[in-house]
């Protein structure tokens, strides 16, 4: 490769075997043509404007059928930053704490749900969980430029991340207002680990990962004890497909039910209107993102990392991608469903 070269040269899709749970299957045995994926992937590779994108892998009926990295082949075990898919993760944890009991339900407000810390913010006591997984807990937390509170969140600047997120003023009412955020996700991980008695990465690795088969992930700690909820893990792109998988299994993995069918029925429904979201014209759930036309549930994070989920075709289509500080440069969704959309046209029923 030369020096202004940005993408290795496309060679092959065919996955290799790692041994680490996933099924191999050809293009063909799952109902895709191989030339028409070929010629996808070489576009993915080839043209300009996707100098950004690292990987783009295809799962077809629980099986890897295509994977190819742009960049570093090295990506295939070396888990990168996959940034705010880190909150779907947490909806995900946030259903099995509440089908265990750890947490009585979404409706529970934070007088009882944070109940020691709240008393310092008694005007943020009736914010909801579930408020908190709609984004709508009212707080005006910005997630806008280098001096935004979310850029001092990544920065681990505050010395106690829930006090200089509850210390924030009031944007709206709870339940009013949709307003994306990293601050509503981190205070749903600090009532992780108050009702499970352990930190939301420790938990998550008992009750999720480890469960899932996941080894080439990890989950940065705030320095105040508290794990991220809106970003902060780092994972590989196969890695990101078993969450993926999960969903399309309805929460069953090797025969476990992990989370409940139910959840992930309430978790993917559209809890937010496109109009409302204000994102590319695609609704929201828990945290997951809907494309209602197109029939997917989405993982979706900063840079161009996602995970689409199409189950009427039991399809999955992972890709990740460098971060941009500008979107108008970036692998944006647009251009990702370019992709998700080519593939799933050539995907037979």
């Amino acid at each position: 490769m030369q020096e202004n070269d940005l993408k290795l040269p496309f060679k092959t899709f065919a996955p290799v075997d790692l041994h680490d749970g996933w099924e191999i299957a050809t293009p063909a045995q799952e109902g895709i043509d191989a030339a028409e994926l070929t010629a996808v992937y070489k576009e993915f590779h080839e043209r300009g404007d996707l100098w950004q994108v690292r990987s783009l892998l295809v799962f077809r009926n629980n099986k890897l059928i295509a994977e190819s990295y742009t960049k570093n082949p090295q990506e295939i075990t070396q888990p990168v930053a996959i940034w705010s898919c880190t909150k779907q993760v947490v909806a995900i944890l946030a259903g099995i704490a509440v089908e265990q009991g750890l947490i009585g339900s979404v409706s529970e407000n934070l007088q009882t749900l944070l109940p020691e810390v709240i008393g310092r913010f008694p005007e943020k006591g009736e914010i909801t969980l579930q408020n908190l997984l709609q984004m709508q807990s009212g707080i005006a937390f910005s997630n806008e430029g280098f001096g935004g509170e979310s850029n001092q969140l990544l920065m681990q600047k505050p010395a106690n991340s829930l006090d200089f997120i509850l210390n924030l003023p009031k944007r709206s009412a709870a339940g009013e207002e949709f307003h994306y955020n990293d601050g509503d996700p981190h205070l749903v991980s600090a009532i992780l680990q108050r009702h499970t008695g352990k930190s939301t990465k420790t938990w998550a690795e008992e009750l999720l990962f480890s469960k899932l088969g996941m080894k080439n992930y990890d989950w940065v700690v705030y320095r105040d004890g508290i794990t991220p909820g809106a970003f902060g893990i780092m994972a590989t792109p196969r890695e990101m497909a078993r969450i993926g998988q999960l969903l399309l299994n309805k929460g069953l993995w090797k025969g476990e039910q992990i989370v409940s069918s139910e959840w992930i029925e309430e978790m993917t429904s559209v809890k937010i209107t496109a109009e409302k979201a204000n994102f590319h014209e695609k609704s929201f759930g828990y945290y997951w993102w809907i494309d209602e036309a197109r029939g997917i549930v989405f993982m979706a994070g900063h840079g161009g990392q996602h995970v689409f989920v199409k189950p009427s075709k039991n399809l999955i289509i992972v890709s990740t991608a460098d971060k941009t500080e500008d979107e108008r440069f970036g692998f944006n969704l647009q251009k990702a469903f370019e992709i998700v959309d080519a593939i799933d046209s050539i995907v037979r029923n």
